[in-house]
């Protein structure tokens, strides 16, 4: 079967560059969205000239100009949009409303895998402020997405491995500690850890496969499922060393966000 076109939008991002690389290796003819915002941007720049080299199509578009972005996704079977949705890098969710009328416009797209790719919006109805704002945003551009009857995909379940990982799930930072570490709660609850690279991958396989229509995917692998005790255990039998482990109630953690941007 020949493989779908594909457009990634977003694709210097941090999981963006992820998905090119993986929409390219599995043979798709992969057009990525050259915005004229990146502006004075070298390292940006680089990268898609990097893309390009590898195979890549240089599109040139912006959200800005709609007619720019329905020129750009005629090209295409596939729209993947893994634009920053996070208050600590940048938080673009709504500007996928202009890539939605777009869509609706060209009237061409088969599939289209809107910013998801960590937890399921309607699943986080508790979630608190700030960070609440992405998953309302996200379950806006749901809205638009079906109201316009556009095929979609939805990515979820997984926790990125880099800020959940590696930093012991500490809050603030992304290296483990050396000494002591905070133990939120009971240390128990589980997520689901993911590998940005494989979370990109199983992203690219869903586009040519009937069972994703109109569905949400859940990347959740058994042995993934882990909570921050493991990681911390893990981590000391790496080390050879024990940590001093503190103890953060619920209480004492939402406390410490109040009068802060929720991140401590």
């Amino acid at each position: 079967m020949e493989k779908s076109k594909v457009l990634v939008v977003g694709g210097t991002g941090y999981l963006g560059r992820r998905i090119v690389a993986a929409s390219l290796s599995q043979g798709h003819p992969t057009y990525v969205l050259q915005r004229p915002e990146i502006g004075l941007d070298v390292d940006k720049l680089q990268m898609l000239l990097a893309f390009k080299k590898q195979g890549a199509h240089l599109v040139e578009g912006s959200f800005s100009d709609l007619e720019s972005l329905v020129r750009a996704i005629k090209l295409v079977d596939v729209v993947i949009c893994p634009i920053s949705g996070v208050h600590i890098r940048s938080h673009n969710i709504l500007l996928q409303l202009q890539l939605v009328e777009a869509i609706k416009r060209a009237g061409n797209i088969k599939r289209f895998l809107p910013s998801e790719f960590g937890l399921d919006p309607p699943r986080m109805g508790h979630a608190l402020e700030p960070g609440r704002v992405t998953f309302d945003d996200k379950m806006v551009v749901r809205k638009a997405i079906q109201d316009a009857k556009i095929p979609f995909t939805y990515v979820c379940g997984a926790g990125v491995a880099a800020y959940l990982a590696g930093n012991l799930s500490q809050l603030g930072t992304l290296v483990p500690p050396k000494e002591k570490v905070l133990i939120y709660g009971d240390g128990n609850a589980k997520v689901s850890i993911v590998d940005e690279d494989d979370i990109a991958e199983y992203t690219v396989k869903t586009i040519d496969d009937p069972r994703t229509l109109n569905k949400t995917l859940y990347l959740r692998p058994p042995e993934n499922e882990l909570n921050q005790k493991q990681l911390v255990e893990m981590w000391e039998n790496l080390i050879g060393k024990k940590l001093e482990h503190i103890s953060i109630s619920e209480e004492e953690f939402l406390a410490s966000m109040k009068g802060t941007h929720g991140i401590i």
